[in-house]
């Protein structure tokens, strides 16, 4: 059964935003990772020193995996930034900052797998 169904849910019409350079739909309400994840994007974000890719990991804002570009903002979190229409997001390399020394955007030696 789909959720929405499930819950009674019944989210506003749907959206465009962009994700490097192509557009997705969204829905009033979800986040930038919860679009994103619907439009089948479960990477966007590579780690500044082996360019590993990222994503959600705890959904909770807790983790700064999911750290993503949103018009032209780095390390916005995906799980938590709601997802608005015209919104530009694009994925996120190292620490967003070209050339800057971010150690807050490092998750190298966080222990995550990957």
């Amino acid at each position: 059964m789909n959720p929405l169904e499930l819950a009674g849910a019944r989210p506003g019409p749907a959206f465009t935003v962009t994700f490097d350079g192509r557009p997705v739909r969204a829905l009033p309400g979800q986040t930038v990772a919860a679009a994103l994840w619907a439009a089948g994007v479960t990477s966007w974000r590579t780690t500044r020193g082996e360019g590993r890719p990222r994503g959600v990991f705890c959904g909770i804002g807790v983790c700064f995996d999911c750290l993503v570009t949103v018009n032209d903002r780095p390390n916005q979190r995906a799980c938590l930034v709601p997802v608005r229409p015209g919104d530009v997001i694009g994925t996120q390399e190292g620490t967003g900052r070209a050339g800057a020394d971010d150690e807050r955007a490092d998750d190298e030696g966080d222990g995550h797998a990957g």
